[in-house]
């Protein structure tokens, strides 16, 4: 009675007294029915096969038909493997029982087993998550359709929940270099697969995350969780979570940025703010490597005390200790300043022979990139040209510090593509020259 009930709630329209659609949630009957999933049951078979794969157990019964295996799984749960006969290449079938009925599916194994994107350590563990999702889509499937149509980002319970937080993180307009308003960049999550423990609901529908395994996904930058179809539906609205990062070296720029809530990222604000102060007339900055030793520290510093730590010159009296620092965290970035995507329209706009026409091309290839990255690229670029203003004293040409930022700025990819010789960077070196030289044309 309780389960013909059940059926009755999930086909009940969806809508209020005026037909428009609403959200209902039944999270106590989603957790319910993944209770009453089938459990996985291997049947296995009278001995070991001989061939059998070392990734595979007694479940595996060697070459078999779909009939031979119809014939063997007789209660919903049960499962094994077998040698599919069906096609003249060697394909591994698995073969499960639910509602009285054998499905059959193929199998991989990459180190982790899987029959979709989804990777398992063990094939019960495959054959448990794939009963629960069966079942859960044959009891519920209809209102599990509607749960992922009728999502509301505004009315969810991340929305609710953080309502005021949202509101205060807007609110804050901390100060910036020349007194400069603070972007509200775009950022989109950086969802991972994730194995969630206990009870846990889904930030956007409020449902319940069902599943064996990897119910879900997680922002690894402000922690949401989702089922995989609702985190598809989010806006590029994460705010990064600081408790979350291990340091500030080897961040995406733009969730740096969004979570200090600055335009740049406050490493290159200090180091460059640094270097104007009592760096400018040093012969060979940005040339010269700092000492090691030193660098290490102040790296250390950066990742422990942030927006707080002290650079001057009773912290760090030799100067190239702080650029070696600021070369270092552009280098480190896990997507280049200038990205891999705008990189080749920067060069192609090298091959224009009109002057003004190869400074628009190149204009329109920068523009492309990514507001933070091309926040951060500008007030690089205005700084490296006010060092080679100061040539006369530090011995530093727009052509010197293209050579040493060039890597940094616009590294190559993998060396394997170049069959282990060394890139030539001298297309990269002339493009960073002219925008170093035209920065203001550029990027104004």
């Amino acid at each position: 009675m309780e389960k013909e009930e059940r059926k009755e709630v999930y086909d009940t329209p969806v809508t209020d007294e005026n037909g428009s659609p609403i959200s209902i949630v039944w999270k106590p009957d989603l957790y319910k029915l993944q209770q009453e999933s089938p459990k996985p049951q291997p049947v296995f078979a009278p001995s070991a096969v001989s061939g059998c794969p070392f990734f595979y157990g007694l479940e595996y019964h060697g070459t078999m038909n779909h009939k031979e295996a119809n014939s063997l799984l007789t209660d919903d749960g049960n499962y094994l493997i077998r040698l599919s006969t069906s096609s003249d290449d060697k394909m591994y079938t698995l073969s499960l029982k639910i509602f009285g009925k054998v499905h059959h599916y193929k199998l991989f194994y990459d180190g982790q087993h899987y029959v979709s994107q989804k990777r398992f350590n063990t094939i019960n563990d495959l054959v448990a998550d794939g009963l629960v999702t069966l079942y859960m889509e044959s009891k519920a499937g209809k209102y599990i359709y509607l749960m992922h149509s009728l999502i509301s980002y505004e009315k969810s319970p991340y929305m609710t929940l953080n309502k005021l937080k949202r509101k205060t993180i807007k609110k804050l307009k901390p100060r910036q270099l020349n007194c400069e308003e603070v972007v509200d960049y775009d950022k989109p999550h950086n969802f991972k697969t994730h194995n969630f423990k206990g009870l846990n609901w889904c930030e956007l529908c409020s449902n319940f995350l069902w599943g064996f395994t990897q119910q879900g996904v997680k922002c690894e930058d402000c922690g949401f969780s989702a089922h995989f179809k609702c985190s598809e539906k989010l806006p590029p609205d994460c705010y990064p979570d600081l408790k979350l990062f291990r340091g500030v070296f080897g961040i995406d720029l733009t969730t740096h940025v969004k979570a200090y809530k600055t335009n740049r990222p406050f490493v290159v604000d200090k180091c460059v703010e640094e270097i104007e102060r009592r760096g400018m007339s040093v012969e060979g900055i940005y040339r010269v490597s700092g000492f090691q030793e030193e660098m290490d520290s102040l790296r250390l510093a950066l990742d422990k005390d942030g927006k707080g730590t002290i650079m001057d010159d009773q912290a760090y009296e030799n100067i190239h200790v702080v650029a070696s620092i600021l070369k270092m965290y552009l280098r480190l970035l896990p997507i280049p300043l200038i990205t891999y995507d705008v990189h080749p329209l920067v060069i192609k706009a090298l091959e224009i022979q009109m002057s003004w026409e190869r400074l628009a091309e190149l204009r329109a290839a920068l523009k492309k990139l990514p507001p933070a990255h091309y926040n951060t690229l500008s007030y690089l670029m205005a700084h490296l040209h006010r060092v080679t203003l100061r040539l006369d004293e530090n011995k530093m040409t727009a052509q010197n510090l293209s050579t040493v930022f060039a890597p940094t700025l616009m590294p190559m990819p993998d060396l394997i593509d170049f069959k282990g010789t060394i890139p030539d960077m001298n297309r990269d070196i002339s493009a960073l020259h002219m925008i170093i030289e035209n920065q203001n044309a550029i990027f104004n």
